[in-house]
């Protein structure tokens, strides 16, 4: 097995796959629980799980179904020490893979989601009227918040109806605090033609967020 010693990456690899009805990458275990699932959570916990294994197949040049991953319904993925650590995230049409040597998080956001962003940003966010307008600008920032956040999540191994007023979210600095834990995390994001995505992990500071690997040709 090719272990992450052989990698010398700094800089995260991610994968964007439209989400197109593939589940031709499964293994024995991942049948039986899809079975197990309704028949929407069993579609896009195949298709994800094919893509995971893929991607993770070609950058450590093994068999897809030979890599050792554990990635259970609504468990963080996990791979054996020395493979480094890999995070997932999807939205109704689209699914994205971070892989890293150090562990990472990762989420994706449609940016026409219809969600009631004044909500939101006052049960979770916002102590002030800081976000009483209906504007386009406001509702983006109250979305890459939420995207940002559930990335510090995913990097966290957390859950969100527990978390997510926990962590605080500073913009300017592209930091995330986590209240409790006195947690801080760094965060990227960027804009991919419709979707919004973060990244989040202790250190950003090398990072280049691109895609490397796309199943849609934009």
């Amino acid at each position: 097995m090719t272990l992450l010693n052989n990698y010398e990456y700094k800089i995260p690899k991610i994968w964007f796959h439209e989400i197109k009805g593939v589940q031709d990458v499964a293994t024995k275990k991942e049948l039986e629980i899809a079975n197990k699932l309704s028949r929407q959570r069993a579609n896009i916990f195949l298709e994800s799980r094919a893509y995971i294994r893929q991607c993770l197949g070609n950058l450590f040049n093994l068999n897809p179904l030979e890599i050792p991953i554990i990635a259970n319904p609504g468990e963080p993925p996990k791979l054996p020490k020395g493979m480094g650590h890999c995070s997932f995230s999807h939205c109704n049409d689209a699914i994205i893979l971070v892989w890293h040597e150090k562990k990472i998080g990762i989420d994706i956001e449609r940016l026409d989601r219809d969600f009631n962003y004044t909500k939101l940003a006052k049960k979770y966010f916002f102590k002030s009227n800081s976000c009483n307008n209906k504007s386009e600008l406001c509702k983006h920032s109250i979305l890459n918040q939420w995207c940002a956040i559930e990335a510090a999540i995913k990097w966290d191994h957390g859950k969100l109806a527990k978390d997510i007023k926990e962590w605080q979210y500073s913009e300017n600095d592209k930091i995330l605090f986590h209240k409790k834990k006195k947690l801080k995390l760094q965060f990227k994001q960027f804009n991919l033609y419709k979707w919004t995505i973060s990244v989040a992990s202790k250190d950003t500071s090398y990072f280049i967020p691109s895609i490397i690997c796309s199943s849609k040709i934009f």
